[in-house]
């Protein structure tokens, strides 16, 4: 019998890529994914494989409790990766209940579907949480987050995703659920929504409009390329130790202002324009509260216990990343004008 996996938030960026690959690695899996399709969810991403015949799509809320227990009940799903989130650390500033209400009591629902149906039968089941670095709060110019780094989470977003981690070991505790947490950092790479950073700043330079950079841009992140991302989660959900959690990290420190005068340089030479005329559009903004000065992941875990670790330089990822926005210009005009939204429509209810 096929293995029913259920990948929630499977329309968005990283989702988008680990439904790819599981459908295509994996035949004898049958794999849901569900999606809201809210400003971030685009089906236009999974085009390739929606014809699957091990692929289902389910446009659900996991914040509708009942809709959730009725999926579960119907499909009876045995594992679940959770990656639907509000992830923007802006919006998250302007409108925190939101990121409560999807982050932390959305992950409930899912944990009380799952344990619902499960009904203390465990046996081949998991439950498999994607957080973040945030949770972690904010480094030094020196030191990594390790597994065991206390949370010290300082934006509504990063305590809301504190929060959906310390409930999904709280249900393995109280109820024996089999869970696996992984906290990644910063990912980039195709797909990816305009308004974060790489994207934002690709399509910016190639409608020449201002790149905005936070305070002096010298916040340090880790960034990770999405694909080495997915396979991450392919090893800890088939290979990773039950009630573990693992830190994915690209071991790839920028700068901000590093980082987009790199962007801009080779954007440049891809556009035939002069080098370094992107860099007159830097915009200097106003810092955002409660900035996180730098994050670091130290993945040393899951190298050691699965093997796993990136395969694309950084530049390269870059470099892949943005030629891939200059060939799917169709895609970058459909997010930014939000016509993608239409897809669901035309694709699901002819």
């Amino acid at each position: 019998m096929n293995k029913k996996v259920l990948i929630t938030g499977g329309a968005g960026f990283i989702g988008s890529h680990v439904v790819r690959l599981f459908v295509n690695q994996y035949p004898g899996y049958h794999i849901y994914n569900l999606d809201a399709l809210t400003y971030a969810g685009n089906l236009e991403n999974l085009k390739d494989v929606e014809t699957a015949t091990n692929y289902t799509f389910l446009k659900a809320d996991i914040n509708n409790a009942s809709e959730i227990n009725d999926l579960f009940k119907k499909y009876k799903f045995d594992s679940v990766i959770h990656l639907a989130a509000e992830s923007h650390v802006d919006r998250s500033i302007k409108d925190p209940l939101a990121f409560v209400q999807t982050n932390i009591i959305g992950t409930v629902n899912l944990l009380n579907a799952s344990i619902g149906i499960w009904k203390n039968d465990f046996n081949e089941k998991l439950f498999y949480h994607i957080s973040t670095d945030e949770v972690y709060g904010t480094l030094g110019e020196s030191g990594l987050f390790s597994e065991s780094s206390p949370y010290d989470p300082n934006s509504p977003y990063a305590a809301s995703k504190a929060g959906s981690d310390h409930f999904v070991r709280a249900y393995g505790e109280t109820y024996g659920l089999p869970y696996i947490i992984s906290n990644c950092s910063n990912n980039y790479g195709p797909n990816q929504f305009p308004e974060k950073l790489i994207p934002l700043f690709i399509n910016n330079i190639i409608e020449q409009k201002p790149l905005p950079i936070y305070g002096d841009g010298k916040y340090t992140r880790d960034w990770l390329y999405v694909i080495d991302h997915a396979q991450a989660i392919n090893l800890a959900f088939h290979n990773g130790k039950v009630k573990e959690t693992y830190n994915i990290g690209g071991f790839n420190e920028w700068q901000n202002i590093d980082l987009v005068k790199l962007l801009c340089q080779i954007m440049d030479h891809k556009l035939g324009r002069k080098e370094g005329s992107s860099t007159r559009l830097f915009t200097f903004i106003k810092d955002r509260p409660g900035h996180d000065k730098r994050y670091a992941i130290d993945a040393s875990k899951i190298k050691e216990e699965l093997g796993w670790e990136p395969s694309v330089y950084f530049e390269e990822g870059l470099n892949k990343t943005i030629d891939w926005y200059l060939k799917n210009g169709e895609w970058l005009k459909n997010v930014t004008s939000g016509k993608y939204q239409e897809y669901y429509e035309g694709q699901y209810l002819k």
